[in-house]
């Protein structure tokens, strides 16, 4: 089966008042099936949100391809345009601005049937307005249907918005640090329902978190990448990166887990950390492996000179980083 999004060395820059533009996505590529899930991790700060919009339709990209159902998105124009902006929805981090307040949860789920499926039938709107409700997890629907976003909970909020973009039928939904402002009783709850709808629906979701723990729920027996600076350091499924990590990146933010979550419990992985807590700055990034100021297996000669290409480790599992250089320059991938 043919990928639904296709990204190959996608770069995004931002032009500066003075000097020049500052590049925040660097030589990214990606591939996201139909309805699988693809969990991009991270430090705040990274490019994942820049990345996510991208993929949403919501940026354009600097240079690079992005490629969805075989077309390219810089590309669209006119009723194809329309088309992918359907098919791809994004599930905002702040569930109290993305809903507006002036209307009812009935009337913010209607309006895109309205718009797009052409229902005007108000028995057939609230059937489908009501399916949607209970897809969610919004039961009985009775009690929220008429009611307000000022009247609902942060997690009744984000399951609302979740109704409204199931209401488009999307293909892939970008998921932006969806859980962050939800209480932490109720984000596995949420996540439960997202994946419930993905072996229902087929939707494909992209998960941007920074929450190690989450991404490893949510993305268990599915693919990951790591960001570091807006590039990917190291790629593969979830479960690999969680028992083998291999950037020094990923064993430090996979290590810093342990403590709150057990993730490494029984994993026999030893704790890690880097050498230094200060990130360095988009505008002013280090030559070479952009860790390796922090990284405290630098090799001289090497990292603070070139950028490392993806290292197969293992099938399916790549990283950027010297330490895994083939003997070969063949075997790079």
């Amino acid at each position: 089966m043919e990928p639904i999004v296709e990204i190959s060395n996608l770069c995004k820059s931002f032009p500066q008042k003075h000097g020049e533009p500052v590049t925040i996505l660097r030589d990214v590529s990606l591939t996201i099936g139909a309805g699988q899930t693809l969990c991009v991790l991270g430090e705040s700060g990274c490019g994942k949100t820049t990345l996510g919009k991208i993929i949403a339709g919501l940026s354009s990209y600097t240079s690079g391809s992005y490629r969805f159902c075989g077309k390219e998105v810089s590309e669209l124009k006119g009723k194809e345009w329309d088309a992918f902006r359907k098919d791809v929805q994004l599930i905002h981090q702040n569930p109290y601005e993305s809903l507006n307040p002036a209307l009812m949860v009935f009337d913010i789920i209607a309006n895109p049937i309205r718009r797009h499926q052409k229902i005007s039938d108000i028995p057939q709107l609230y059937q489908q307005v009501t399916h949607l409700l209970e897809l969610v997890g919004l039961t009985p629907v009775e009690d929220f249907v008429d009611k307000y976003p000022a009247h609902l909970s942060g997690g009744q909020r984000q399951r609302v918005s979740i109704a409204r973009i199931l209401a488009m039928n999307p293909k892939l939904i970008v998921v932006d640090e969806a859980t962050s402002m939800i209480d932490t009783s109720l984000r596995i709850s949420l996540l439960n329902t997202m994946k419930q709808i993905q072996k229902e629906l087929g939707v494909a979701y992209f998960f941007i978190t920074h929450d190690l723990a989450l991404g490893k729920y949510f993305a268990k027996g599915q693919d990951a990448m790591v960001m570091y600076l807006g590039r990917i350091v190291e790629s593969g499924g979830m479960d690999q990166l969680v028992a083998n990590p291999c950037h020094p990146y990923t064993r430090a933010i996979i290590s810093a887990a342990v403590g709150d979550t057990g993730i490494l419990e029984n994993s026999g992985l030893a704790k890690y950390a880097l050498k230094d807590a200060d990130i360095a700055s988009f505008s002013n990034l280090p030559t070479g492996c952009a860790l390796h100021p922090r990284c405290p297996e630098c090799m001289d000669g090497v990292c603070r000179e070139q950028v490392p290409e993806p290292y197969r480790v293992e099938e399916g599992h790549c990283v950027s980083c010297y330490r895994f250089r083939p003997a070969s320059a063949g075997e790079t991938t």
